[in-house]
């Protein structure tokens, strides 16, 4: 009879691959992994059948844990440009305080490894900040002829362009993060 799995367990292997693929990148071998999770290879494959499986689980617990911050304390009733604030800058603070994991999530993203089910999870988990972009399209905000997915699409670049910048000089964080939604909105609302 075969062992129960063990969240702990499961969870250390998430942990490692996290710290090994932001290090050496999506192409890093399992047993890497394994040995930073301080487990057997072969148990790795007891929690992720494959290395695709293990991809698409751990974009998908980054992708929740990074939904779970973001709408933490989320204002529901507040109006447009201050959710979108809120989103903001609970996402670039998400990233900084998670730098290895901001990384693995911006490979797994543009990786071929996940696939459509995996992405259509992600897509609904946040699905109330998709409500909120087409709230947006809808209300008149923003700029006239602006295609839809353009919106998220720069949220998205200028958020990681803020983290750079705060990255490269810590100390003025705040006023970056200020600087680069002001930037944003004004990409995409109308003047």
């Amino acid at each position: 009879m075969a062992r129960p799995r063990s969240e702990d367990k499961r969870n250390a292997i998430l942990a490692a691959a996290t710290e090994v693929f932001a290090g050496h990148g999506l192409s890093a071998p399992t047993v890497r992994i394994a040995r930073e999770a301080k487990v057997a290879e072969g148990t790795l494959f007891t929690y992720f059948r494959t290395k695709d499986e293990l991809l698409n689980q751990l974009y998908l617990a980054l992708k929740l844990e990074m939904r779970e911050t973001m709408m933490a304390a989320y204002p529901h009733r507040a109006g447009i440009r201050e959710r979108l604030h809120h989103l903001w800058c609970q996402y670039v603070g998400w990233g900084m305080a998670q730098p290895d994991k901001r990384k693995v999530m911006l490979q797994l993203a543009m990786s071929a490894a996940i696939d459509e089910r995996s992405r259509a999870i992600s897509t609904e988990a946040f699905a109330e900040v998709g409500a909120l972009l087409q709230e947006s399209m809808r209300s008149g905000l923003l700029r006239d002829g602006l295609p839809a997915e353009f919106v998220p699409a720069i949220l998205g670049a200028l958020a990681e362009m803020t983290m750079d910048l705060i990255l490269r000089a810590p100390d003025q964080a705040e006023g970056h993060t200020r600087i680069g939604f002001e930037a944003c909105w004004n990409a995409i609302a109308k003047p």
